[in-house]
């Protein structure tokens, strides 16, 4: 009950998931008073006092009190950085299990460096998972001297780091890593065939920086480790034929933007190409009718510099949080290879996954988990149930007294764009320094070329220039400077006032009323919002921010419905009617549930797959580290191993027969994981099998998938011994290649992007946006019939209430109470 109570009390405070910072306050003051009996010290006798807090056990109390005394004279000696107590109570709260939320220029990295050495000094191995090498590389060695100063060893881990350099990092009791590369590292190790090869360590202390983006935004994203098997060239007469289809006539895109298919008439017009008798749905044409499908989806609804580039004659995917290059990431199902057949450029190499994991799965792993970021609270109650960590809300050392305006909406993109230039073009005259923040490459640089015609001097960062993107961030607090940029989550660079070292007219930058932000739209997520204005305000400076929108903005359109919408636009096409404006909140909060619902959905579907992988690996460490190879095939080939043991030893046949058996394991698991991809593709259409009674899909996917697995490992000991009795096995060893068990000639790494079609049950989520009705749509103002016309709606809304009706029959049934629990929401 008590739980209930204090839940409640946090959702009515907007802070889900957050703690009461007193305990941590009151010990942040005995930290000060210890402190003073640490300044006398020399840096030996210094490293010399942690040297002897130093434990297996965890720091208790007492003794984190005089480490972070000591640590907090570290940072002012080493770095001249001494802790305010904002971040002491921060890093308090990490060695406790805590998301930390700090405003940004707050002093995480350094609060980040005290809880890692913390946890080091009791004993611990930590890794401070980073969202890009960048930053990884950038932190460990600025937060290097601390470390050596309270006697921690410290590393770092990049792309370009060898496997030899990997496995010495990661013994360092410190080691700082982009979350992409940890997961990458322990696939690999899953799948070495000799202990030597690993390069990881037993997983024990995960600090998340930028812990919402990480935890939350990518955790639907798998990383994957995948074996050269095939290229998957689409037929160039398939994309020549594709690009002479047209939209509305041969093919049609649903209202989300999601998914695009063939009308009658495409169909006939491709059968026609195809042969007199051609059927594209005859089973002898599945593999065309795929092809034509996702070539379709390429030339249609993938959109050059928003959601990839091509760049050095390579097509690279476009992270959407960050605005930036998704290095080794790519599209599945084939997709991948059809955008480049779009773009003319050669086909990269696919394979078949070999294995994968999910950041969820992979935080899992830790025994321990805490983090930071500028904004955790909205995420408070997803953090909670998909980790079990509560968010610590550090005020900022200095009040924030930036100045955010009502956000400025339009009927229209045009309207609000010309609104937007004549804005930036005012404010830029004051001389006040501005950042833009913009949702793509396109949009930054339609807006850059808006600029350039308005005779407004700028700079641009977005993808297509993101190595120069610290230097460009760091001046963008100069005064006269107009800074566009793309999605400036985890960018990890402080906009001081007056530049990089405050010596450009930083005064008058104060007296202008410091950095002004202004956003092009809101994102499908506020949190983004709420990143993108924090890089003004920042300890204690002045600030101000404004976010400009339009009802034919995408959020808008996939996220909400026009019902009743009767909008009365001024002369510039400003919206400020109560209903209009209550559609960007609507929409929002849709865009926010939906993907906590896939989220959701995710981690629902791949936790069965990461138990089953757990039995796996048990049987696979057993096969790797003992004699269970051995033991099983001398029992299910007695002849043929006491024949191997006279003809060629002992430890030969164990060594052979060890690498059979993982190989026939590692095969298995890859089989399985293809069926397990190609069942989700379409459990939901199953699920409609069930007739009067529901079938839940992920009910049929876990009947399935169990029963998929139920043999896994006995099968594949049958294989071992199959290939055993065959094998060609010298003094000099197996031959893999003649005994017909080759491993993959080639081996990477990569993400794999989320879907943007979506699947079935993606696609359906979608709908959410006509299950929840705003509230603030309950009191709209009153429009006369009269004073309005259809015609007033932006194009992309106009139907929009054609469709509301029946969309929300199409939801399964788990997702129609939708509306209640909105209303229950509410209430409370």
């Amino acid at each position: 009950m008590a739980l209930k109570i204090a839940s409640r009390f946090r959702r009515l405070l907007q802070r889900p998931g957050s703690i009461d910072l007193g305990p941590y306050e009151r010990l942040t003051q005995l930290v000060g008073e210890a402190e003073e009996s640490v300044l006398s010290l020399t840096d030996e006798e210094l490293t010399e006092a942690v040297a002897e807090l130093r434990t297996t056990g965890g720091l208790h109390e007492d003794e984190q009190i005089e480490f972070l005394a000591l640590a907090r004279d570290a940072g002012n000696r080493a770095i001249g950085e001494r802790a305010f107590d904002g971040q002491v109570v921060g890093a308090l709260a990490m060695l406790q299990g805590r998301v930390v939320e700090m405003a940004t220029g707050e002093g995480k990295t350094l609060a980040g460096a005290i809880a890692a050495a913390g946890y080091a000094v009791g004993g611990r191995k930590v890794h401070v998972l980073a969202v890009n090498d960048y930053l990884a590389k950038r932190d460990a060695e600025w937060m290097g001297p601390v470390y050596e100063l309270l006697g921690v060893t410290v590393s770092h881990v990049g792309q370009a780091s060898t496997p030899e350099e990997r496995r010495e990092a990661y013994q360092a009791e410190v080691c700082y890593v982009p979350v992409s590369e940890i997961g990458f590292d322990v696939l690999r190790d899953r799948l070495v065939t000799d202990v030597a090869d690993r390069v990881t360590v037993e997983p024990d202390v995960a600090l998340v920086d930028e812990a919402d983006s990480v935890l939350i935004d990518e955790a639907r994203v798998p990383m994957v480790l995948a074996g050269a098997t095939r290229n998957e060239a689409l037929d160039d007469d398939v994309v020549q034929l594709v690009r002479t289809l047209r939209a509305g006539v041969d093919y049609e895109i649903d209202g989300d933007g999601r998914t695009v298919a063939l009308t009658d008439r495409g169909t006939d017009k491709v059968e026609k190409a195809l042969g007199e008798d051609a059927n594209l749905y005859d089973d002898e044409n599945l593999d065309t009718l795929t092809q034509i499908n996702v070539a379709l989806h390429a030339e249609v609804l993938l959109r050059r510099d928003v959601d990839y580039l091509v760049r050095d004659g390579k097509v690279s995917l476009i992270n959407n949080n960050r605005g930036r290059i998704a290095k080794l990431q790519r599209w599945p199902d084939g997709l991948q290879a059809a955008v480049e057949a779009k773009e003319a450029v050669p086909v990269s190499d696919s394979g078949e996954v070999l294995d994968s994991i999910t950041v969820q799965a992979l935080i899992k792993q830790y025994k321990s988990l805490c983090g930071m970021t500028g904004t955790a609270v909205v995420v408070g109650e997803s953090l909670q149930e998909f980790y079990e960590v509560d968010v610590a809300v550090v005020p900022p050392n200095k009040p924030n007294i930036r100045k955010d305006d009502q956000d400025r909406l339009y009927l229209t993109v045009d309207q609000k764009n010309d609104a937007l230039v004549k804005h930036i073009g005012e404010v830029h005259e004051t001389g006040r320094p501005i950042l833009i923040g913009t949702h793509s490459v396109e949009e930054s640089e339609q807006l850059s070329d808006k600029l350039e015609a308005a005779e407004i001097e700028h700079v641009v960062l977005n993808a297509k220039n993101d190595a120069e993107e610290a230097a460009i961030i760091a001046e963008a607090g100069v005064p006269g400077t107009v800074t566009v940029s793309t999605q400036m989550a985890g960018r990890g660079t402080d906009i001081r006032l007056g530049g990089k070292d405050e010596t450009h007219d930083k005064d008058k930058a104060l007296e202008l009323g410091g950095l002004y932000v202004v956003g092009t739209g809101l994102h499908a997520s506020r949190r983004l919002d709420d990143q993108l204005r924090g890089r003004a305000g920042r300890q204690g400076d002045p600030g101000g921010s404004l976010f400009f929108a339009s009802l034919a903005d995408e959020l808008v359109t996939r996220y909400s419905v026009s019902s009743g919408l009767r909008p009365h636009p001024d002369d510039t096409g400003r919206l400020t009617d109560r209903k209009s404006v209550g559609m960007l909140e609507h929409a929002q909060r849709v865009a926010d549930g939906a993907n906590a619902e896939l989220h959701r959905t995710t981690w629902q579907y791949n936790r069965l797959t990461g138990q089953q992988r757990a039995i796996l690996l048990e049987t696979r460490e057993k096969v790797l580290t003992e004699d269970l190879a051995a033991d099983e095939l001398a029992e299910r080939a007695k002849e043929r191993y006491d024949e191997l043991i006279d003809e060629v030893g002992e430890d030969v046949v164990k060594a052979a027969a060890r690498r059979i058996a993982l190989r026939h394991l590692d095969r298995r698991w890859t089989d399985h994981l293809a069926y397990l991809a190609d069942l989700r593709e379409g459990i939901h259409l199953r699920s409609l099998a069930g007739g009067i009674v529901h079938l839940k899909p992920i009910d049929e996917f876990n009947k399935s998938a169990i029963a998929s697995f139920d043999t896994l490992i006995e099968d594949s000991w049958k294989d071992a011994a199959e290939t055993f009795v065959d094998a060609e096995i010298t003094s000099d060893g197996l031959n893999e290649e003649t005994s017909g068990i080759p491993r993959p000639t080639a081996t990477w790494t990569y993400l794999v992007n989320d879907n943007p079609f979506g699947t079935e049950a993606d696609r359906i989520l979608g709908r959410l946006r006509n299950a929840i009705k705003p509230e603030s749509f309950s009191e709209p103002e009153e429009i006369l019939a009269e004073d309005f016309d259809d015609d007033d709606l932006p194009e992309e809304l106009r139907d929009a209430d054609d469709d509301s009706d029946d969309e929300a029959d199409d939801l399964p049934e788990e997702l129609r109470d939708a509306d209640d629990e909105a209303d229950e929401d509410q209430k409370k």
